[in-house]
């Protein structure tokens, strides 16, 4: 059947929280958007939902269900460290961010770190912290009781809890921070680096194989300053920006006006306890044309 202009709408209303879901369950942007528009396709065939929220929910987490597997497999083949797609989040584009929870689910550092959970997990983490749904409500998505829900939910708590990235300073102090750092960077000023890098700081950087990055993590203070100086020596070439991604302020390189990279420092206090980049040109291309 065609779809009615009442139900396009209400599709387009949910449309930015579906994306959000798909999102942090696959951390695919891409992945992301062709799950949305096959939840549409199905919306489109179908009768009328008395809870059109609720329906939608429900097959778009289910389709995230389906790809988990065969995405967990393909990362396993990836060449390097393997981060999420950043995404700009400034204009709103993975639903609301009004929590600590809701950007925290969004960060770098958390979705690297719910690749750790099983696909269940994964759905039932994200949608009770991030959309705070009740127990009751994704044991109907899921079509599981609700004890096992519960046991689903404490038992991704348990994998990840050790390990979640720390937000101790403001979104402000954060940028300011992000301001020092850029900086020093810049002017290759060692002591500067190592007064802001904690010493057992760690680098990723996600290049796929279609970029310059190191294939393991860098780990230690020494050895991450060293891989810093190489930006003072391209200064001329390298245009920084600020911008936020994936709820967290960020660094947005161009090298010769070219979109090469998303840093993402995270902070513990004022010390950088970990660094982030995506510089695989597949993965900035949702970005890139976010900024069109």
């Amino acid at each position: 059947m065609g779809v009615t202009q009442e139900r396009l709408e209400r599709f387009e209303a949910n449309r930015g929280r579906l994306f959000g879901v798909a999102y942090r369950m696959l951390g695919e942007a891409s992945e992301a958007e062709d799950v949305v528009q096959d939840a549409y396709l199905r919306w489109e065939r179908s009768d009328s939902a008395v809870s059109p929220e609720a329906w939608l929910t429900k097959v778009v987490t289910n389709l995230c269900l389906d790809r988990l597997t065969s995405a967990r497999a393909r990362r396993e083949q990836y060449v390097g460290p393997w981060l999420p797609e950043p995404v700009a989040t400034s204009d709103g584009a993975l639903g609301p961010l009004e929590t600590v929870e809701q950007r925290e689910s969004l960060s770098l550092g958390m979705l690297a770190l719910l690749e750790r959970l099983t696909p269940p997990e994964r759905a039932v983490f994200v949608l009770r912290e991030a959309f705070g749904h009740s127990h009751r409500e994704i044991a109907e998505i899921l079509e599981v009781t609700e004890p096992h829900v519960r046991q689903l939910y404490r038992r991704a708590q348990q994998h990840i809890t050790a390990e979640r990235p720390r937000f101790a300073a403001t979104s402000e102090q954060r940028q300011q921070l992000l301001e020092q750092f850029i900086r020093a960077a810049l002017d290759g000023d060692v002591p500067a680096l190592e007064r802001m890098l904690a010493e057992d700081v760690v680098a990723w950087a996600d290049g796929g194989g279609k970029a310059p990055a190191a294939r393991r993590p860098v780990v230690g203070r020494d050895r991450v300053v060293r891989g810093l100086l190489g930006v003072s020596e391209l200064r001329q070439r390298l245009r920084f920006e600020l911008d936020v991604v994936n709820g967290e302020p960020a660094v947005v390189v161009y090298l010769d006006d070219r979109l090469t990279a998303i840093t993402l420092p995270e902070f513990d206090g004022d010390r950088i306890v970990a660094i982030r980049s995506v510089t695989n040109p597949d993965k900035l291309a949702f970005i890139s044309n976010q900024k069109m």
